[in-house]
């Protein structure tokens, strides 16, 4: 058994030798509550949501491409790069990582390898999305989706993947209502939820009614895309689960708050200042994990201290 804090409780999750990251995410969508659910790039960033205390997280394509490549998220990053990036996010935290899956990077045998992918280095689940390749950030403009009956056979390809053995959730992403309206949008997500998916997202929607008429009008879990400057607006995590969401994603808080901070001791060593406001280096330390590798060395023998 495993105790895991969460948003204020403590949420017991009964971790047996059968349990997985996709177990440990059916039981938080259980619970009567939205899951806050900030966004990773890395190990490190991954690391610090469970520190403070976070039930999940999701590896955002964004930011994977922002990060690593120094690229915007525009369809330039490849399968390959997120799965190795998911692996090691994965591989460092015990909280379930839900993973940006694109346009599944090709046709529906593409899909289908990439949920395998993304199942085998240990995701919970995988987001799919109806976009044209190559993809664009879903609060950016330049947007296309594919036909119905494409988006439809990506969302297909991914359930069967999953239903032949790969223990993993599968997220349907919706962006139609940028291109179509939001009544497509609707219509998309209702195919998605009947096809088998999982949890059902329909990005960017643009008021208070629209995210209300999308939870009545669609049967199924929902997910909410909070990003400060984006379309949609920025509800409490206790507004988003009246009107209906499960999860409430927040991609961009951690690269945001990331980049602001490098950028001003960037301008303090340019003015010959000292950086002001850093983190003590003994936290940062005990962060990255010293604390616990001085731990393991004593628990061996190899300590040098």
């Amino acid at each position: 058994m495993k105790i895991i804090p969460f948003q204020g409780t403590l949420l017991i999750l009964l971790l047996c030798d059968m349990s997985t990251p996709a177990q440990q995410l059916r039981h938080l969508l259980a619970q009567d509550q939205c899951n806050i659910m900030p966004c990773c790039y890395d190990g490190l960033s991954a690391k610090m949501i469970e520190q403070a205390g976070f039930a999940l997280t999701f590896m955002s394509g964004f930011c994977v491409a922002a990060t690593p490549l120094g690229l915007p998220d525009t369809g330039l990053i490849s399968y390959g790069e997120m799965v190795d990036q998911g692996r090691n996010i994965c591989s460092t935290v015990s909280i379930p990582v839900l993973g940006d899956g694109d346009t599944g990077y090709g046709n529906a045998l593409n899909v289908h390898r990439t949920v395998n992918g993304y199942g085998h280095v240990g995701f919970a689940a995988i987001m799919i999305e109806d976009q044209v390749s190559p993809k664009r950030c879903g609060h950016t403009k330049g947007k296309l989706v594919v036909s119905q009956n494409e988006a439809y056979e990506r969302v297909g390809a991914a359930v069967h993947a999953r239903n032949e053995g790969q223990d993993i959730l599968i997220i349907a992403r919706t962006d139609a209502r940028a291109v179509h309206g939001l009544g497509e949008a609707i219509s998309r997500a209702n195919k998605f939820s009947e096809l088998g998916a999982d949890i059902l997202f329909v990005e960017a929607s643009e008021s208070v009614e629209e995210m209300q008429t999308i939870c009545k009008e669609v049967a199924g879990v929902h997910m909410a895309n909070i990003i400060d400057g984006g379309k949609t607006p920025l509800l409490s995590p206790i507004e988003l689960h009246e009107i209906g969401f499960k999860i409430a994603a927040y991609p961009l808080a951690l690269i945001s708050a990331s980049i602001q901070a490098m950028a001003t001791t960037l301008q303090d060593l340019q003015a010959g200042r000292n950086p002001q406001g850093l983190m003590p280096f003994q936290e940062v330390r005990k962060i990255v994990g010293f604390d616990d590798y001085y731990k393991a060395e004593e628990r061996y023998g190899t300590s040098r201290r």
